[in-house]
């Protein structure tokens, strides 16, 4: 096997590994309440501030070690990692488990911002926005198969051994990421202010709000997908896991196809998707009238609510590499950030809709995100032909 194949393994591995520490404990809420005598409530806002504390930590922390080299600050962030995660295992109380997140969301998007950055480094441009893609499916493959094992655990034996897993595959990774990354790597550094100047540019900061605006339209809907499934369509909560784990294959399709329109068309092409995407979310409220239609809206929906993922990746690392090198691993770091933010956004808005409208009604909020989605990738590719169009004159 080449190198460059055991590279990509390692980079779909670590993303794995974040993803399974970051969604497994909604899959054994229930298991750390009665162990740690507090609310299921309680142990829900973990959720909550993991989110935000990742996103909020995430370009500082890339910021401020932007002059170290890429491979050791790799390589601490995963120490740091291991015993966040590993004191999650341990903890005896709500603050000390608070804690150990805080500690683990703090580096989680500094580690994969890295990684992506890496691609840059070990993969062919052709095969960047295939890898890419990849690296996003290692987060999908952490919610199909990840989750439900970290589940097993936790009801067979004990929610701390969920944790312990992660740790384990943390260190295994670990060392095959001391063998395989390259060690030392051409890196221009910058001031802080010199990093941030690649937020004033038009194509950044579009991007930045449609990545927002994009997580908000589908978390806007899937915030309540099992309420969706049960409530609303009738599917017994015995089905439940077998259609979660469709929609989590779905999501691996969604990822690869992905990676797929970024090699092929690119954002340019993402025009059309967006429109499908306003359709299906303001018929959902009517095919949710019939089990067949309203899990064929659902389905299609996984497959197509954010297959922007790997365009504006390979958007946001290749503005960066050709016009501001210094601000490579914070450009890499923007997707992740703001679909944080929008996962926020869009679950508060369907919070407050569920209220108001229904549970049935609630992708008519999406539709507005998904619609204010369509608007600005429009601007966004207009911004890019107009800066193609100024180099070449």
């Amino acid at each position: 096997m080449s190198k460059y194949r055991l590279q990509a393994i390692v980079f779909v591995l670590v993303a794995f590994m974040l993803g399974c520490n970051e969604f497994m404990v909604v899959g054994i809420l229930s298991d750390i309440a009665t162990h740690l005598h507090v609310s299921i409530a309680a142990v829900g806002y973990l959720v909550t501030i993991f989110a935000t504390v990742y996103a909020i930590s995430t370009p500082f922390i890339t910021i401020l070690t932007s002059k170290y080299s890429r491979y050791k600050t790799l390589l601490v962030l995963m120490v740091i990692f291991l015993i966040g995660n590993t004191l999650s295992g341990l903890a005896t109380s709500y603050w000390s488990m608070l804690i150990s997140r805080v500690v683990t969301a703090s580096v989680a998007g500094s580690i994969i911002s890295l990684i992506m950055t890496f691609t840059t480094t070990v993969a062919p441009r052709e095969k960047r926005a295939s890898l890419v893609s990849w690296v996003f499916a290692g987060f999908s493959i952490a919610s199909v198969i990840g989750v439900p094992i970290g589940t097993t655990i936790s009801t067979n034996y004990s929610w701390r051994y969920a944790f312990f897993a992660v740790s384990l595959i943390t260190v295994i990774i670990f060392f095959l990421l001391v063998w395989l990354l390259p060690k030392h790597v051409k890196q221009v550094q910058g001031s802080i202010m010199g990093q941030l100047s690649l937020l004033k540019d038009r194509r950044i900061y579009l991007a930045i709000i449609l990545v927002l605006f994009t997580a908000a339209t589908m978390y806007g809907y899937y915030t309540y997908i099992r309420p969706l499934l049960t409530t609303a369509l009738g599917f017994s909560t015995a089905s439940l896991n077998i259609l979660l784990f469709v929609i989590g294959i779905m999501s691996i399709i969604s990822n690869r196809w992905s990676g797929w329109i970024a090699e092929k068309g690119g954002l340019s092409s993402m025009p059309h998707y967006y429109v499908a995407d306003i359709i299906l979310l303001v018929l959902l409220p009517l095919a949710l009238t019939t089990k067949v239609s309203g899990l064929a809206v659902l389905f299609i929906l996984s497959l197509i609510v954010t297959l922007v993922n790997s365009p504006i990746q390979i958007h946001f690392i290749n503005t960066a590499e050709r016009e501001y090198p210094q601000s490579l691993v914070l450009a890499s770091s923007l997707n992740s950030i703001f679909f944080n933010f929008g996962i926020s956004l869009g679950s508060a808005t369907s919070s407050i809709l569920v209220g108001v409208i229904g549970l049935n009604n609630i992708s008519l909020g999406s539709a507005v995100y998904a619609l204010l989605s369509l608007g600005l990738i429009i601007a966004l590719n207009r911004a890019i032909k107009a800066k193609q169009n100024n180099r070449e004159a």
